[in-house]
C-alpha cells in the first residue's frame, strides 16, 4: 500500500520549507509548481533483523509527499483552489495542512501580520469550500434527474439526495466530513467523491527557531483546540528541519542536541501520518531482503498476503508468523521454531504491528 500525503498553505506559510525537510529534497520555494518527493519511512527493526538474515539489501515502507503547487488562496479575497490543486489533492490519502507561526520580516504574511488561529480556520474553510461546491453542483444533477426519473430510480436519487444535504448542512456549520456520523454505506456512498474535509487532516504549525524553547506548551495550546476526530497537530521549525535534513546522521544529531530536539521532524510527521491513517507494518525477512509493508490496522493474513504479491493472496495456504520482539530475543527463526514461538495462522488471522511473516502458498 501505497501511502500519498498531499501539503498545503497559504502563500508564505513555509509549506515547500516543510516539504524539503520531510522529503530531504531542495525543491524552490519560489515559483508554483508542484513537488513531489518520496521519503523511507524510519523503521530501527529492519536495520536489527538485517544483523540477523544478513539480506541483499533492506526496503523500508515509503510515503509520496507532493507540494500543491499553488498556494490556496485568502478567503474572501479569490475564488477558492484551483482545479490543479484539487486534483492533486483529491488522490491523497491525507492532507497536511502548513499554517504559519514564525515571524520574519525578510517574509512578509500576506495578510499584513502574523494569525496562527486565522490561518488554521483559512485552510479549514479554502477545504470545506471546495466540498460544498461539489455537494452543491451534485444535488443540481440529483434535482435534474429527479424530474425525469423512473419510479424505480426515485428512491436511490432521493437517498443520495438527503445525504448530501445532511453533508451540506454540516460543512455550513464548520463539521468536516470526517467528523460527520455515517453508516459504513453511506461512507461507501460518498467514497468516490473524494471530499477533501473527509481525508485525515495533519496541522503542522511551522515555528521559528526562536520559538523552540516554548514549542512544547505552543502545541498544546493549539492542539486543545484544534485536535479532532482525524485531525491532529504537531509544531516543527521547518527552517531548521529542512537543515537538519541536509547533514550527515552525526552531525544532525549533534545539532539536534544543541536545540534540545528529541526526535527528528520527520519522524514526527511520518509517526502521526500513521496514526491518522491507521496504519501498521509487518515484516518480510530473508536473504534476499528485509522489508516493510504498511497496512490498515485489523487487516487479515489473506489480504496481507497480497501486499506482497497477488499470487501470494490467491494461493494462501498458511502464514508462519512470529512477533519482532519474540524474534529478536530468540536471534534466529530456528531458534523461535525450536521454542514454539513460530506460529501458524490462517486467512483470517488479524496482522500485529511488527509481525514478522513468511507466507507459504500455492499457485
Amino acid at each position: 500500500m501505497g501511502v500519498d500525503i498531499g501539503i498545503v498553505g497559504l502563500a508564505k506559510s513555509g509549506k515547500t520549507t516543510v516539504f524539503n525537510a520531510l522529503t530531504r529534497g531542495s525543491a524552490s520555494i519560489e515559483g508554483g509548481e508542484a513537488h513531489v518527493g518520496i521519503t523511507k519511512v524510519p523503521d530501527p527493526r529492519l536495520e536489527k533483523l538485517a544483523a540477523i538474515f544478513k539480506p541483499q539489501r533492506i526496503v523500508p515502507a515509503e510515503v509520496k509527499y507532493t507540494d500543491i503547487g499553488a498556494s490556496a488562496k485568502v478567503p474572501g479575497k479569490e475564488k477558492g483552489m484551483s482545479s490543479q490543486v484539487l486534483a492533486l489533492l483529491s488522490k491523497a490519502d491525507a492532507i497536511i495542512s502548513v499554517v504559519r507561526a514564525f515571524s520574519a520580516e525578510s517574509v512578509p504574511h500576506p495578510e499584513g501580520s502574523v494569525d496562527t488561529e486565522r490561518d488554521i480556520a483559512a485552510m479549514n474553510f479554502e477545504l470545506a469550500f471546495s466540498d460544498l461546491a461539489i455537494i452543491e453542483k451534485r444535488l443540481e444533477r440529483l434535482e435534474d434527474s429527479l424530474n425525469g426519473a423512473k419510479h424505480t430510480e426515485r428512491p436511490g436519487f432521493l437517498k443520495e439526495q438527503e445525504l448530501l444535504a445532511r453533508l451540506k448542512a454540516g460543512l455550513e456549520k464548520g463539521i468536516p466530513l470526517r467528523e460527520a456520523q455515517l453508516t459504513a454505506e453511506e461512507a461507501k456512498a460518498v467514497s468516490g467523491y473524494q471530499f477533501l474535509t473527509a481525508k485525515p487532516l495533519l496541522i503542522v504549525v511551522n515555528i521559528g527557531e526562536e520559538q523552540l524553547s516554548k514549542a512544547v506548551s505552543l502545541e498544546a495550546e493549539f492542539a486543545s483546540r484544534h485536535t479532532r476526530p482525524k485531525c491532529l497537530l504537531v509544531t516543527l521549525c521547518g527552517k531548521l528541519e529542512m537543515e537538519l535534513a541536509e547533514l550527515d546522521a552525526a552531525a544532525a544529531q549533534e545539532m539536534q542536541d544543541s536545540y534540545g530536539i528529541k526526535e527528528p521532524g520527520l519522524n514526527l510527521v511520518i509517526g502521526l501520518s500513521y496514526e491518522l491513517l491507521g496504519l501498521i507494518s509487518f515484516l518480510t525477512v530473508g536473504a534476499d531482503e528485509v522489508r516493510a509493508w504498511p497496512i490498515p490496522k485489523s487487516t487479515e493474513a489473506v489480504k496481507a498476503a497480497g501486499k506482497v504479491h497477488t499470487d501470494i493472496e490467491r494461493g494462501f495456504i498458511r502464514a508462519e508468523v512470529i512477533s519482532y520482539d519474540d524474534l529478536m530475543k530468540c536471534g534466529s527463526l530456528a531458534e523461535a521454531k525450536k521454542k514454539g514461538l513460530l506460529r501458524l495462522e490462517g486467512k483470517s488471522y488479524i496482522v500485529q504491528d511488527g509481525d514478522v511473516i513468511n507466507y507459504l502458498f500455492n499457485v
